[in-house]
């Protein structure tokens, strides 16, 4: 009888055991894209972080006057591979050079994470490639800046162009890259159905974004290469009859940013994220708070005559808002409809 029980178990201890292998595999599958996403989410944000870090940096390049730091070579420095007893303005532009470098593999590295946490056809691979695009045109007009010389302290209406077909890419490369990691954090896909009003209010604050971006590269150029000792010399600059034309545009930048930073805060209240979206109504608040700060760092930058800190800071605060409002419309515009739930990005794939 004892034999005859004890092996009447032993069926239910492999069944139970069996049982606890499938429930560990289940458990695996559920709990392994969600970590793998996790990661690649974290890396996005890091890349981003990293580029803000690499483009503010080529704002202080310009700002002092060092982009002709190796000559008119590239990707060489003054047709060396390590420039020999550099000086300070060598200095300051190989280092972009090579952090500028170190954020194209990052961006290549971004893309093969994404590929790898996220299936074919998902948004999260297409804002990386997009971001991987971006970077190389990014380089492309930097090292044409260079090689037309068309840095340092050229005046040159050609300059001026560069700077905002430079300005136009980096907005866009910064954008990609914030969807690349919106969408990695759990974002779903951008859907414009029955959202026209709000996608074409969204639009026309990027592009009002851009254009105050693109007038602020040239003030910013303005500033470098026709300092002023005063803010009353600085008017006088700007309004006397031969003014340069880098000093004429320079003139609509601080219109042209208080109308944007005003919609910019209109905006965020008209059309906030959904409601279950933390991180997107935190952007939301973000966008208000950061456009009210640019306007005042731009009024001080104004009367204390753009001293590059102060201009780096400026740069760093626009682009802040920036990410902020892409962050913002990609929650709004990826949020399901009335009474439509949106599913994960992660349950969808499994």
């Amino acid at each position: 009888m004892e034999r005859d029980s004890s092996a009447s178990s032993r069926p239910t201890r492999r069944l139970t055991r069996s049982q606890d292998t499938a429930a560990v595999r289940i458990r695996m599958r559920s709990v392994t894209p969600a970590t793998t996403t996790s990661r690649a989410a974290r890396f996005a944000w890091t890349v981003l972080g990293y580029n803000l870090l690499v483009i503010l940096w080529g704002a202080l390049v310009r700002a002092t006057g060092s982009g002709a730091g190796c000559g008119a070579h590239w990707p060489l420095c003054d047709g060396e591979v390590l420039p020999r007893s550099p000086q300070l303005t060598t200095l300051i532009e190989f280092s972009h050079r090579a952090s500028s470098g170190l954020a194209l593999l990052l961006v290549v590295a971004l893309v093969v994470v994404g590929f790898r946490a996220r299936p074919k056809g998902d948004p999260a691979r297409r804002a990386a490639v997009a971001s991987l695009v971006l970077i190389l045109v990014e380089a492309g007009i930097g090292a044409g800046l260079v090689l037309f010389e068309l840095v340092a302290h050229d005046a040159s209406l050609a300059r001026a162009f560069a700077m905002a077909a430079h300005l136009v890419n980096t907005f866009a490369l910064l954008a990609a890259l914030t969807l690349t990691a919106h969408f990695l954090s759990g974002g779903a896909p951008l859907r414009l159905h029955g959202r026209r009003g709000a996608a074409l209010a969204l639009a026309g604050a990027m592009a009002a974004v851009v254009l105050v971006g693109i007038s602020g590269a040239i003030a910013a150029l303005g500033d470098t290469l026709f300092p002023s000792r005063s803010l009353a010399e600085a008017f006088q600059a700007d309004l006397a009859p031969g003014a340069h034309v880098l000093l004429r545009l320079r003139l609509l930048h601080p219109a042209l940013a208080v109308a944007t930073g005003i919609a910019l805060v209109a905006l965020a209240v008209l059309f906030p994220a959904a409601p279950d979206d933390r991180l997107g109504r935190l952007s939301g608040r973000a966008l208000a708070a950061l456009a009210l700060l640019q306007l005042l760092v731009g009024m001080l930058n104004v009367a204390l005559l753009a001293p590059v800190a102060l201009q780096l800071v400026h740069l760093l605060l626009a682009d802040l808002v920036w990410i902020s409002l892409i962050r913002l419309a990609a929650s709004v515009l990826g949020g399901a409809p009335a009474g439509q739930p949106v599913p994960h990005p992660v349950a969808a794939a499994g």
